[in-house]
């Protein structure tokens, strides 16, 4: 007999075993831990005994495109604003098929983390409540106190986004806390590893050193459980953003007004702190990024284009100083270099063999500021990009069978089929999504595998929801399968159509119709 089961966090970067804990909201959010859509995940008491989408460019030899969308902004503890379809930019053609968001300074005061125990970070609902209409899912999700990284994709790429995995490390108080450092999510993307690192540096212009100090400590100490992709740079992609904190030197402030004022943006790339490092740092020559050629993102007066205004302060008898514009909020990326060839033929590793069999062509096609948001004295920084590859994996690893009309009135059917070997459980589970939904704990109901063993490569199952789950009214929906061990949705059924019950009518949900008049 399969019981509702009690709803429980899990966190794969919980220390000892995973810890399970009764909630009956969205689950804690513990500084430093992933921030799965974990509080509806069901989980099973154990018993005794027991790629492209349509709108993406045409492929060429096998190659297709992918359209990357990237912001980094450092929010300064503020609340969203009311819109964030423009920082978005909703209606490109081609459509977008990954959204990641790196956002820093979120809201991480002790009233707020309370908050955010109860349920997620304000920003993050905006972000789903923007996206979710648009046919965009929440992947995951990873914050350290006020650094946020999230990922969302649409449903057509879900069940070719694998091997999810995140971690974070802390720089500020000598690497104690939290509120500088970095939080990364890595992940396979049709096969192939992609990592996105988050950062929030050490800020003031005379520490660029410790900068790129605390850059390095953060790629040396980031660890994955993956073989083959241990640590960040042993990724295909690597794209670094954030608030870097890199600062322009020397130049006086009426000079730096000035050329900003006119749009001689070149005359300051000389003097970029992180331009400058970049010919000396071996680390840094590995990353591109695009030509700055956008205001400085930061520091400006709230709700204002205007740069930093405020008169001289004292503090302890120091006297303050107005903060020099500079590009502080950056987007680079890193193609992994290929293996270096050695006289030992026995040397030659599978990676170069794999860069020349799918190799990958990252084309950035936007890199620009949106003034316009004003609720931090920081901008936020708009990167796109196109991700040319060819698919190294495009069987899904279940399929999902609707059998028959949905309705509340009578109980409903389908099946699935694991076409692939992945590490299924009998702790997987089929929920059934609303066209629309945010991410993998917004379903209507759910139901549990096979629950005795794991089914078979090959086998189909069969599962039965009951009617008494069932939504009333009618709507579009498809089924997907969560997997508990890879902590995903990895396959969906086609769209299909749940009817309305005659239950709804009964209730008043909807008016009876007879004979063509609604009564």
């Amino acid at each position: 007999m399969k019981i509702r089961p009690e709803l429980l966090e899990t966190s794969s970067i919980t220390p000892l075993n995973q810890i399970k804990a009764t909630c009956l909201f969205n689950p804690p959010v513990r500084y430093g831990i992933d921030i799965q859509d974990t509080c509806r995940i069901p989980t099973r008491p154990r018993l005794k005994g027991l790629s492209m989408s349509a709108q993406n460019v045409g492929s060429r030899n096998g190659h297709q495109a992918f359209r990357l969308h990237m912001v980094t902004w450092n929010v300064g503890t503020a609340e969203p604003p009311a819109d964030v379809r423009s920082l978005l930019q909703l209606d490109p053609q081609p459509a977008t098929d990954l959204f990641v968001i790196g956002l820093q300074e979120v809201n991480a005061t002790p009233v707020r983390y309370i908050t955010d125990l109860i349920s997620e970070d304000s920003w993050s609902h905006l972000l789903m409540d923007t996206l979710a209409p648009m046919g965009y899912i929440k992947v995951t999700s990873v914050r350290m106190q006020g650094l946020l990284l999230i990922l969302f994709a649409k449903q057509v790429h879900l069940p070719f986004i694998r091997d999810i995995q995140s971690t974070y490390t802390r720089t500020g108080l000598f690497g104690y806390w939290g509120n500088k450092g970095g939080v990364s999510v890595r992940f396979s993307f049709y096969g192939h590893m992609l990592c996105f690192l988050n950062c929030h540096l050490a800020a003031h212009m005379n520490y660029a050193l410790q900068r790129m100090d605390e850059f390095e400590y953060i790629l040396d100490r980031q660890d994955f459980d993956m073989y083959n992709t241990p640590q960040v740079l042993e990724h295909k992609v690597v794209f670094w953003f954030g608030d870097l904190n890199f600062r322009i030197a020397d130049h006086g402030m009426h000079f730096l007004r000035s050329s900003i004022n006119n749009g001689r943006f070149n005359l300051l790339w000389n003097k970029d702190q992180l331009t400058m490092m970049k010919k000396k740092e071996p680390i840094l020559q590995e990353f591109e990024e695009g030509p700055l050629c956008f205001k400085p993102t930061y520091k400006f007066d709230r709700f204002s284009e205007t740069y930093d205004t405020r008169p001289p302060w004292t503090w302890f008898g120091f006297i303050g100083k107005k903060r020099k514009p500079a590009w502080t909020d950056r987007i680079l990326w890193r193609i992994k270099p290929k293996a270096i060839e050695t006289e030992d033929e026995n040397s030659s590793t599978s990676s170069s063999v794999d860069d020349d069999e799918y190799p990958i062509k990252v084309t950035q096609d936007m890199y620009t500021c949106d003034v316009s948001y004003g609720v931090s004295d920081h901008k936020p920084v708009i990167a796109t990009f196109s991700l040319e590859m060819r698919k190294k994996v495009e069987t899904p690893l279940v399929t999902l069978t609707v059998e028959g009309h949905w309705s509340a009135d009578e109980d409903a059917t389908f099946t699935y089929t694991i076409l692939e070997n992945f590490e299924s459980s009998t702790w997987d589970w089929i929920g059934l999504y609303k066209i629309g939904f945010k991410s993998a704990s917004d379903y209507s109901t759910f139901a549990w595998v096979k629950d005795d063993e794991v089914a078979a490569n090959g086998e189909v199952v069969t599962v039965q929801m009951s009617k008494n789950e069932l939504p009333l009214l009618a709507g579009e929906y498809v089924l997907g399968y969560y997997s508990t061990n890879m902590q995903t949705l990895i396959a969906f059924s086609p769209t299909f159509q749940v009817l309305e019950s005659q239950q709804a009518v009964m209730e008043g949900l909807v008016p009876e119709n007879i004979n063509g008049h609604e009564k």
